[in-house]
């Protein structure tokens, strides 16, 4: 069966082609509940819709850059013409619109930045223009008055986009009574209510068509409210994913804001990897490459400046940064109409789904022919029986209600058969699991993951901010080629006094000109940093030295400004320096011995510039080596003073610059990460460290983190990259630390351990250029704090807390999730089984069947929704993290598997056929009513076969069943709630279900023959398979 779904049921856990989806749908066939069936699937048809709709926006954003490209042509050659014409713009402001106060409506500022229009633009006054028609100050941003923003909002609209209705209880109750074989039990019981009501009156005649339809109501009611509670978790889940916040200017103050907040009028802060969250036009900023593809297809960068300020909703910021003027929000957006077609589109079905639907379709074949072949042979025993006694001619009304039975059961044995439960039971455990989860501080983004990440054998961790706190302060510095420890007040005070004004003027101009932090006041009044970890303690460096923010940002003119970038492992600035005579001055920043290869020169302790020779050089080498060595992350400043003209368009120059000094700044390994590294490693999951950071940096922190072994190989990226093929297959096994590392370096990493070694790979990566590898990471993992939008989106699962330890959790969630799937399967395989071969066995060998309809509908429920409940929502325990992984191989329904449920199946066939042949006599039964009775006891015993077999399917291998049960309040509701339904059905519902009162003696027996099952199935496991 397993190589039948491999090659069958088999799709990829990410980015699965659409053709593979449609493949295993039309394997499955027909399905009794196409509704509940395909719930949790793609909808293949809007994904369609969505791409089309891309490339409607390509060919319209292609033709609207050529217009606008003309356009700007026109006008400028207008302007430079001796008589320039009348501008021909009749635009006529709206009467509601004049009357708010605003001088441009929504559909006008829409139709300039989504068309380009450089033309409108220029005849509002540009983007001043449009601020100053929008009531809003590109400096300060829109002002604080509620009745304001409220009108604003009216009128312009809200940055959201339509979402479908969520589906109300009674629509999944709708959905379950879509069943096929339901419904036709359904018929089935209203002909019976007919039958019985004409020949044995009411109410005796109709008990067995209302027990029919009582259980259907139980069925489905129970069906849909476990299916409603799922959809609650998911809609949780989904507004958690939606959660994305920017960097806002409102009312003068920089603040943190929902993207769902914002309107027309605002001014938003954007940096490398943030998503562009409405229409916009660029206001100011440096070096920005906007990313499209999201939107148009396109996977050529745009550039975005004063020329083409045109920023549109849904795409990404690729390099630079930049100030933007929000104009158009939410469904007025192309993007907002793409998000609202894309999200019908769904998510992809995970591996486990698609099998498992394999799985029922098998089954369900097989249950049909067994149903066909039951419906035939107890119609064969009424009509041979009748051919006896002479009067196969004339048919009573009994007669037409026995045989309807027979239909009842040939299609409950369906019901019974057909494990429709099974790629429900994946969704159950996976929402249960990714709620979970998200209380663990990990946000599962794709359910896929939640299976992959148990499989995984493989973690490519980044070092700062995963294994570290992300808490950085600057505690050493080498500036002018002295060496001090800082950190404190005193000490701060003593290095001022050290340093030469010139040397302390030019240090404090690098660090408050060259980054991208800001200092900034609060709505409190309170000084407050803004940037990465990184630039806040090179900040705060500054401003212990007595450095002022604002004040060094205005004695300069900023001319350009390029942002770190993960390639270059550096950045720059160049600035004008007016009190010079408008001097140039270009400032650069980053990885120690990338900066210091650039440089030709070194301010020493006199403060004075001088060549630096070799002895220099190998001081500062040797002090970035000492730094590192303490695992402190080294930063090298250099400036270097631009001859010849400078224009915003130039590249800013790479080498020829003086040495101001280096920075160590400490940044210490997370608590616990230690303990998580070595569960991974007993959990068989090997940790690789891959960071940017200097090679004795990382070398410290993995030793600290127990990462680095002794056997293991620490290596640089660009060793790395110089390895031919056949050495980096021996070498790759061995990298447990790549620093100076690329993105493009952790690609050809991640690609090689999926590829070559078959690995199953987790990887973590929180900036822009990480996305390819989290791609292509079997499992990608973004950092929820220093995570770029672009990083998350490429993500699977979103670490909230940047921490390793909850990645550990994450692993130990996804085996959870896995196993007890199989649990699930396991036990509703074992009674797929019993059920198919104990009704049709009986049916060849008495001509009735045993369990009736409503007797099997009952077993149903307890196999399906109540088993799925009791099993697969099992939370995990450290035992999970003792066994290898599954890895890419493994098989899901394993010999360990195969033998517990044959097993199993044997013994509940065994007694049942006991109790058939010789229930009576073991009984002492006697009557006219016998026969209730005994099948009273088969149907009662089967069903404490099916309670205990579910406490002992909670450990497939392990003998004690019973360790952390009474943690778990979903299984013990489930069991206490099973067993009360039951008394109720045998002892209250007789008349309904076909059953009879049990005396205490017989009862005893029942749950006797049931626990009977669980010394079999502790047997069962000793058995080596």
């Amino acid at each position: 069966m397993e190589s039948f779904l491999d090659d069958t049921f088999d799709v990829k856990a990410k980015h699965a082609p659409d053709e593979a989806l449609e493949k295993w749908r039309k394997l499955c066939g027909v399905v009794k509940n196409p509704k509940r069936r395909f719930r949790f699937t793609a909808n293949i048809s809007k994904r369609s819709e969505a791409a089309a709709m891309r490339r409607t926006n390509q060919e319209k954003l292609r033709i609207a850059v050529l217009v606008s490209k003309a356009a700007f042509q026109f006008i400028s050659s207008e302007l430079d013409s001796p008589h320039p014409q009348q501008n021909e713009n009749d635009y006529t402001v709206p009467p509601e619109v004049k009357a708010a106060g605003f001088d441009i409506c929504a559909d006008e500022l829409g139709s300039i930045v989504e068309g380009h229009d450089v033309k409108k633009l220029r005849f509002h006054g540009g983007v001043n223009g449009i601020a100053q028609k929008l009531c809003t100050s590109t400096n300060d941003g829109l002002p604080k008055d509620a009745d304001a923003l409220n009108r604003r909002q009216e009128l312009f609209g809200i940055n959201k986009f339509a979402e479908s209705e969520s589906k109300s209880f009674w629509v999944f109750v709708w959905e379950a009574l879509h069943d096929m074989t339901l419904m036709i039990l359904a018929v089935c019981a209203f002909v019976s209510l007919i039958v019985g009501i004409a020949t044995e009156g009411w109410p005796k005649g109709a008990h067995d068509g209302l027990g029919i339809v009582a259980s259907i109501m139980l069925v489905v009611f129970v069906t849909a409210t476990s299916d409603y509670r799922q959809s609650l978790q998911f809609k949780d889940l989904d507004k958690e994913k939606k959660k994305i916040s920017i960097q806002v200017t409102r009312n003068g103050f920089r603040q943190k804001m929902s993207i769902y907040e914002l309107l027309p009028g605002d001014i938003v802060h954007l940096a490398i990897g943030d998503q562009v969250p409405a229409d916009g036009l660029f206001v100011s900023g440096f070096s920005v490459l906007i990313d499209e593809s999201s939107l148009t297809g396109e996977s050529e960068p745009v550039m975005v400046g004063a020329e083409t300020p045109f920023l549109l909703s849904g795409t990404k910021v690729q390099d630079g940064s930049c100030k933007m003027l929000i104009t158009t929000v939410g469904m007025r957006t192309q993007w907002g109409k793409l998000m609202a077609t894309l999200s019908e589109g769904g998510d992809d079905e995970t591996p486990l789904q698609v099998k498992l639907n394999g799985v029922a379709t098998i089954i369900g074949k097989i249950g049909l022919f067994f149903a066909v072949i039951t419906f035939a042979v107890l119609v064969q025993g009424l009509v041979v029986r009748k051919w006896k006694d002479g009067s196969h001619v004339d048919w009573s009304a009994e007669e037409a209600m026995e045989m309807l039975e027979y239909f009842a059961i040939a299609v409950t044995i369906v019901v019974v058969a057909v494990p429709e439960g099974l790629p429900l039971a994946v969704t159950l455990s996976l929402a249960f699991a990714m709620k979970k989860m998200m209380n663990d501080k990990a946000l599962v983004r794709h359910l896929a993951a939640c299976e992959t990440m148990g499989s995984a054998t493989t973690i490519c961790s980044d070092k700062t901010g995963t294994l570290t706190t992300n808490h950085m302060t600057v505690v050493k510095s080498c500036i002018c080629m002295s060496v001090r420890e800082v950190g404190n007040p005193s000490k701060f005070a003593n290095m001022k006094s050290e340093l030469h004004d010139s040397a302390l003027k030019l240090l404090l101009q690098s660090i408050f000109n060259n980054t991208g932090g800001e200092v900034v006041m609060s709505k409190e009044g309170k000084r407050e940093i803004l940037g990465t970890p990184t630039e806040a303690a090179i900040l705060e460096f500054g401003l212990s030295l007595g450095g002022d923010f604002q004040a060094e940002r205005e004695a300069v003119k900023l001319v350009k400004l390029e942002p770190f970038n993960s390639t270059k492992k550096r950045m720059g600035a160049v600035v004008e320096l007016p009190v010079d005579g408008g001097r140039l001055r270009a400032h650069s920043k980053g990885a120690s011995e990338i900066v210091l290869a650039s440089c030709e020169k070194v301010i020493n302790s006199k403060g004075e510039v001088v060549a630096l020779d070799d002895s220099s050089l190998k001081f500062l080498q040797a002090t970035i080596d000492q730094f590192a060595s303490e695992a402190l992350r080294t930063l090298c400043l250099a400036y270097k003073e631009v001859q010849g003209g400078f224009s915003p368009n130039d590249l800013i120059p790479e080498s020829g610059y003086t040495c101001i000094g280096i920075v160590g700044i400490k940044d210490p390994v997370r608590p616990g990460v230690k303990e998580s590294v070595a569960v991974c490693h007993a959990a068989g999951i090997a940790v690789r460290m891959v960071t940017g950071d200097n090679i004795n940096t990382a070398k410290a922190i993995a030793r600290e983190c127990g990462i680095l072994t002794s056997d293991g190989v620490a290596i640089e990226g660009p060793v790395f990259r110089e390895k031919s093929q056949a050495e980096l297959l021996e070498l790759i096994p061995k990298i447990q630390v790549m620093a100076r590392s690329s993105p493009l370096d952790k690609h050809t990493l991640v690609k090689h351990l999926r590829t070559t070694f078959d690995d199953v790979v987790a990887v973590t990566g929180d900036g822009t250029n990480d996305a390819p590898a989290l791609h292509e990471a079997d499992i990608g993992l973004a950092m929820g704090i220093a995570g770029t939008e672009v990083a998350k989106e490429s993500a699977d699962v979103i670490i909230l807390d940047d921490n390793f330890s909850t990645i550990v959790t994450v692993a130990k969630w996804g085996r959870s999730v896995y196993i007890n799937i199989q649990k699930f399967v396991q036990f509703q395989l074992t009674v797929n089984v019993v059920a198919l071969v104990v009704n049709f066995s009986s049916a060849c060998m008495t001509g009735s069947a045993p369990l009736t309809a409503v007797q099997l509908l009952w077993v149903n429920m307890i196999m399906d929704t109540l088993g799925a409940l009791a099993l697969a929502t099992e939370p995990p325990n450290n035992a999970l993290m003792k066994r290898p992984p599954v890895g890419r191989k493994g098989h899901f329904i394993t010999n360990v598997m195969w033998r517990n449920i044959l097993g199993q199946s044997f013994y509940q066939f065994l007694i049942i056929w006991k109790l058939q042949a010789s229930g009576k006599s073991m009984f002492e039964l006697e009557g006219s009513d016998s026969d209730l009775v005994l099948n009273t006891i088969i149907f009662n015993s089967f069903v404490f076969c099916q309670v205990f077999n579910e406490i002992s399917s909670r450990e497939m291998e392990s003998i004690n069943v019973f360790k952390g049960m009474l943690n778990n309040y979903v299984f013990v509701m489930v069991l206490v709630a099973t067993v009360a339904f039951q008394i109720i059905i045998i002892e209250f519902l007789g008349t309904f279900a076909n059953t009879t009162h049990l005396t205490s003696h017989q009862w005893g027996a029942c749950v006797l023959i049931g626990f009977i099952g669980m010394p079999i199935a502790a047997i069962l496991k000793l058995v080596p398979v």
